[in-house]
């Protein structure tokens, strides 16, 4: 039985456009996630989108879980989640601004089967913001880094998810993530927004998501094309004000089947690289990479570790001029 997870918030517009693909779909029971308002003014706009949703027009268990009030990001769609994975073993989830191409469906309704019970795997993602070459030989490969502009889970794998993200100072403490992460700057990189969710300076819930992958060695599968559009960039949004970049932006294509599965179950460290550069290091401004290095403790110790090493070349330096010179 297909179950589709569906969180909305305040765009009615996107809504219907994310709606008309999954109506298509016809999932058997459909999980609607919904934050409240946070005022008077929003309060047409989450009802206009809820309803959006309240249109099934197939036959479809439909549940509901509306929030009253406005929970934020964090707790909304945790704990929207938890109600989800309470009532269902797995699901397809998808956010309101999270355009799906129609073969993505059965893209994830077939993993789902597949590795239902293999623990390695925590999820299937629908993005891939650098699509793989033509030639690619597989369906999809397997990543350390979650995806989540539309993906599928477990419940085996959201069991080991907290929002709090209360094991990470003892992780970080243990420099365990250095061990986990394969490049220093990668481990900048997360350090930083894993501090940030743990002092509530992020209201978001998919870092600390990120963070119970990572920490656990488990695998995240990626399509060998992009499979979901993310068409919620713009000032309706919640995190994602201003327009998207261009790896944001790409068209969705189909998925060919049946899927070519992966030789072995390892990282495929070649694409996940050419991912990563593109959303996580190419939009960074040099400006912004060196804010975020004097804002980490470990740039400093780094530092300080080469400095015997600069020491030691440019007195060598210095010898071999005045050498030359003689």
């Amino acid at each position: 039985m297909v179950n589709v997870a569906l969180i909305v918030y305040r765009r009615p517009e996107t809504t219907r456009r994310v709606c008309d693909v999954v109506a298509k779909a016809r999932p058997q029971r459909l999980f609607v996630i919904a934050d409240g308002p946070k005022d008077s003014g929003e309060a047409p706009l989450c009802e206009r989108a809820r309803n959006v949703v309240e249109q099934v027009s197939w036959p479809c268990e439909v549940h509901r879980c509306y929030a009253q009030t406005n929970l934020g990001s964090r707790v909304r769609v945790s704990s929207g989640l938890d109600w989800v994975f309470s009532q269902v073993p797995e699901a397809i989830i998808l956010e309101d601004d999270c355009v799906p191409h129609a073969s993505f469906f059965r893209f994830c309704r077939e993993l789902l089967e597949y590795y239902r019970d293999d623990e390695r795997v925590w999820q299937i993602g629908g993005t891939n913001h650098a699509p793989c070459a033509g030639d690619y030989p597989f369906g999809y490969y397997f990543s350390r880094y979650a995806y989540c502009w539309g993906w599928a889970t477990w419940r085996r794998a959201w069991q080991q998810f907290d929002a709090d993200i209360r094991a990470w100072p003892a992780a970080k403490a243990a420099r365990k993530h250095h061990a986990m992460l394969p490049t220093q700057r990668e481990v900048y990189y997360f350090e930083d927004l894993w501090d940030d969710a743990l002092n509530h300076r992020l209201d978001a819930w998919d870092y600390q998501w990120a963070f119970a992958q990572i920490m656990s060695g488990g695998l995240s599968i990626v399509p060998k094309v992009n499979l979901v559009r993310n068409i919620g960039f713009g000032a309706g949004s919640t995190h994602t004000k201003v327009a998207g970049p261009s790896w944001a932006r790409l068209p969705v294509q189909p998925m060919a089947f049946p899927l070519i599965h992966p030789a072995t179950m390892t990282i495929d460290r070649r694409e996940e690289k050419r991912a990563i550069r593109r959303i996580f290091f190419d939009a960074e401004s040099g400006m912004r990479w060196w804010l975020r290095r004097l804002r980490n403790r470990h740039f400093y110790g780094q530092l300080i570790r080469c400095m015997p090493l600069i020491g030691a070349l440019w007195a060598r330096l210095r010898r071999d001029t005045t050498r030359s010179g003689r």
